[in-house]
């Protein structure tokens, strides 16, 4: 193939493709009319549309025209180049109506495409050479002057959106340049250049101002097919138009040459899905910048996982999804909502349903999304899996806290039962011993007033003591001071049969241990010991700390010389009972209730309880 026909084969090439690129752009354009949140955008568009088509197809009419000897069109020819002056300006436009300079700029750009089409067609009509020289020159010129211009106004905009402006129009001025000079077709390479310089104007456009309202539908589309074009020429240049070389002596029919034909058809068509794949790997890396979206739902999982409540997970769930998918404003809301389907889109807002376990079920909702932006299928199965990794975040949230609840409302049952047993402890004063009392006090009133009155007065304070306590715990030094009066009490019935000895360490007196639980226990040493032997006996009442289970405790203590003990004060009883239903509600585990005798003819009641943290750590 010589450069002359190579050259004409890429324009005719390039021919088709613009008509076939811009064609899918006009109807994309029409199918999706109300999808972009930019005013204009839409009419835009579809002048490029119909700009770029109109150029190829002239062009391609002229062309074919010229292979069957028809070598006239000039209204068809001037319309072509006119619709290719018109270009640049919808491209300044497009990138430019948000600043008055630019809205200047773009005003130039128009006059300049209008007075090029005006000399295109006086050309055509007077019979000169088309496309005009001038005119050409003026596009050239023209298009120099904008991308300086563009570059000039518009500092503030980022080198990667310049750079496309300046690309797509100094593309155009070679263009320009080239075809308003008298060397034509003499490089398959410059004509790629000269004929095509429409094609970087569609995606400068889209990818402007447009992306993710018709570049996601159309782009990858169009880069398959631009990909597609470039395979086939590149077979037909390489491999078919050499090995057909040696073929041109026989006739139209030549067997290899139709199979060698149909077999770079195969190739093409089994290339095609690894082209396409890399249409949507460059579409959406790196034109779209959406690569990390797929990774949607495992992101979430693992952010979630720190989140404790309903709420904060719903806020992050909203605020990852708009980051990923570009939306300007993202909220939540309870909602009485059918979970299927899942996502519902509308022309600017996406509808996510969360499908939970238990009502309430509740409503995602993004929109705004920048550049007009629509979902397509891919993003709505990851939206899908989302919606159930955010769904069994919440159904998990609530789970814990209805443990957590139960939890706490059995502490607080078991709270109110110790505090039900304490106040029946209190009303549950031994009648026997406030009328052994008052015998006593009825007694020494006869032999020793002083005395009487020093016994009632240790009897008002215990019973203001054991009546008036509401809190249910208290110092162990208080516990004692009750203690102590209780046993002057009973030292005075019992005079020197009863013995009383402490063993406390002074510092202990300070811990807080459960309000009335020394008491019973030196009663019952008094009632079940001392009170059964003529010769009476001693009470010791000890408190130490001891290290159980690699931990410091405080263990408290009461001996008495053993009378007649009976079995039920050994293995239960109510008041004993009483306790170790205290010390379960209070310590769990952590505490021990014990009543044994210790081999030296005492009985002991044992109590070990576990010390406070901050206890154990300065210890």
């Amino acid at each position: 193939m010589d450069t002359l026909s190579a050259a004409l084969l890429v324009n005719l090439l390039g021919f088709m493709l613009g008509i076939a690129l811009y064609s899918m752009l006009g109807v994309m354009v029409i199918v999706h009319w109300r999808s972009s949140e930019r005013s204009g955008v839409n009419h835009l568009l579809l002048t490029a549309a119909v700009l770029g088509t109109a150029w190829n197809l002239g062009e391609l009419v002229v062309a074919i025209g010229r292979d069957f000897g028809i070598s006239e069109f000039p209204l068809i020819s001037a319309a072509a180049y006119a619709a290719l002056g018109f270009l640049p300006p919808v491209v300044v436009h497009s990138a430019g109506r948000q600043s008055r300079r630019n809205r200047l700029l773009a005003i130039g750009a128009y006059s300049l495409g209008i007075l090029a089409g005006f000399l295109h067609f006086r050309a055509a009509i007077f019979g000169t050479p088309i496309p005009d020289p001038l005119a050409m020159q003026v596009l050239t010129a023209g298009a120099i002057a904008l991308a300086v211009g563009m570059l000039a106004l518009n500092h503030r905009e980022t080198i990667r959106r310049k750079s496309v402006w300046a690309a797509g129009l100094m593309i155009f001025a070679v263009s320009a340049a080239h075809l308003g000079s008298e060397s034509r077709e003499t490089s398959w390479l410059i004509e790629l250049i000269a004929h095509q310089s429409s094609l970087p104007f569609a995606f400068a456009i889209l990818y402007q101002n447009f992306r993710f309202a018709f570049a996601d539908l159309f782009l990858k589309r169009a880069i398959s097919l631009l990909l597609l074009a470039a395979v086939a020429l590149l077979l037909y240049s390489v491999v078919a138009s050499p090995i057909l070389k040696f073929h041109e002596n026989h006739d139209r029919n030549d067997v290899f040459a139709i199979s060698l034909i149909i077999l770079l058809w195969v190739i093409t068509g089994l290339i095609y899905p690894y082209l396409h794949s890399a249409a949507l790997w460059l579409v959406d890396a790196v034109i779209l910048k959406r690569s990390g979206y797929k990774e949607l739902p495992v992101i979430l999982n693992t952010e979630m996982d720190a989140v404790q409540g309903e709420e904060a997970a719903l806020d992050l769930a909203s605020k990852r999804l708009a980051e990923v998918l570009s939306a300007g404003e993202s909220k939540w809301q309870k909602t009485n909502q059918a979970a299927t389907p899942i996502v519902r889109q509308f022309a600017d807002l996406v509808s996510l349903v969360i499908p939970t376990a238990t009502p309430p079920k509740f409503n995602i909702f993004l929109s705004r999304f920048r550049g007009g932006r629509r979902l397509l299928s891919d993003e709505i199965a990851v939206l899908d899996s989302a919606a159930i990794v955010i769904a069994r975040k919440i159904d998990s949230i609530r789970i814990t806290h209805d443990l957590c609840e139960r939890e706490f409302r059995a502490q607080e049952y078991a709270k109110l039962a110790a505090e039900a047993e304490l106040a029946a402890l209190r009303s549950q004063i031994n009648p026997h011993f406030l009328f052994n009392a008052l015998t006593t006090i009825s007694y020494l009133i006869q032999e020793a007033p002083q005395k009487a009155g020093e016994t009632l007065l240790r009897l008002t304070r215990l019973l203001r003591g054991m009546l008036g306590k509401t809190a249910e715990f208290s110092t162990l030094g208080d516990e004692l001071d009750l203690i102590s009066n209780y046993l002057e009490i009973e030292k005075a019935r019992f005079e020197d049969r009863l013995r009383v000895s402490y063993e406390i360490t002074h510092h202990l007196r300070s811990e807080r241990i459960p309000s009335l639980i020394l008491q019973p226990l030196v009663e019952n040493a008094i009632k079940h010991g001392i009170s059964e032997l003529s010769q009476g006996g001693k009470v010791v009442i000890a408190a130490d700390e001891i290290v159980a289970d690699g931990k410091r405790r405080l263990r408290l203590s009461v001996r008495n010389t053993a009378g007649r003990q009976k079995k039920r004060n050994q293995h239960g009883g109510h008041g004993l009972s009483n306790i170790r239903q205290r010390l379960a509600a209070y310590y769990g585990d952590e505490s021990r209730f014990s009543l044994y005798p210790d081999g030296q003819g005492r009985m002991v009641a044992e109590i070990v309880l576990p010390l406070p943290a901050a206890r154990q750590r300065a210890a």
